[in-house]
């Protein structure tokens, strides 16, 4: 009673094919498939990298040189 037999999966899986057809759920998969790849490239993109140091935005690099120049200028 824990487990289904293979009779009770082709059962479920003939009334999925006769509700949506084999052209939907093989796209129904592909997109799935695509969602799947997209995560993990996201994962992958968020974790920095010891390998590549961070560039400064001009917007910190002129901060920075306007910090350190107004210190020397004591």
């Amino acid at each position: 009673m824990g487990s289904f037999s293979i009779w009770h999966w082709l059962i479920v899986f003939a009334v999925i094919m006769l509700l949506f057809g084999a052209g939907r759920v093989s796209s129904l998969m592909g997109d799935l498939a695509q969602g799947v790849k997209a995560f993990k490239k996201g994962l992958q993109d968020d974790e920095p990298t010891a390998e590549t140091p961070k560039a400064l935005s001009s917007a910190e690099a002129t901060a920075s040189a306007l910090h350190t120049d107004g210190a020397h200028q004591h």
